[in-house]
């Protein structure tokens, strides 16, 4: 598994300054992306526990509000492994932080049921779909993607997103 950037304080991807991880490699090549750089699984860097040691210790200022976790496609087979394991690493060392993660896959259809999602405060799902654009819109891009708070989801087993 490889990444993109690691960038140290991002106030464009979720609430409040964080930091951000793009992954590396993604296969849906959404017309329009805004990160076309992800796409090849071959470039960025190697992702390791040294890696992992990074984000967290970048997470450790009281000014970083949470992790965001982006692309490429973090949830993608090659990727979600070591996407799970940051995730998993970040709630256990800052359990009063925030994780969000942005996907194209859509939760509850192929993606339900991973150990991930017991990690992440709020899911972006659905490809971006560049004629449903909007710039009003809020942490995504096209209307068709949803903002989804996963711990009420996984509480009530039914899909609760959040208000712009």
């Amino acid at each position: 598994m490889r990444y993109n950037l690691i960038r140290e304080m991002d106030i464009a991807n979720g609430p409040g300054v964080r930091v951000s991880v793009f992954m590396q490699g993604c296969h849906f090549h959404c017309k329009n992306c805004f990160n076309e750089e992800t796409w090849d699984f071959d470039k960025g860097e190697e992702f390791t526990d040294e890696t992992i040691d990074k984000v967290l210790e970048l997470c450790n200022k009281d000014y970083i509000k949470g992790l965001s976790i982006l692309g490429g496609e973090p949830m993608h087979p090659t990727n979600i492994e070591g996407t799970t394991k940051l995730a998993k690493a970040f709630k256990e060392k800052y359990p009063n932080k925030n994780l969000w993660v942005w996907t194209g896959y859509k939760y509850g259809e192929t993606l339900k049921d991973k150990d991930v999602f017991k990690y992440i405060d709020v899911l972006v799902d659905g490809q971006y779909v560049d004629e449903l654009h909007d710039f009003r819109l809020k942490w995504r891009g096209s209307s068709n993607q949803r903002v989804i708070d996963m711990k009420n989801t996984l509480k009530g087993n039914k899909i609760v997103t959040l208000e712009d």
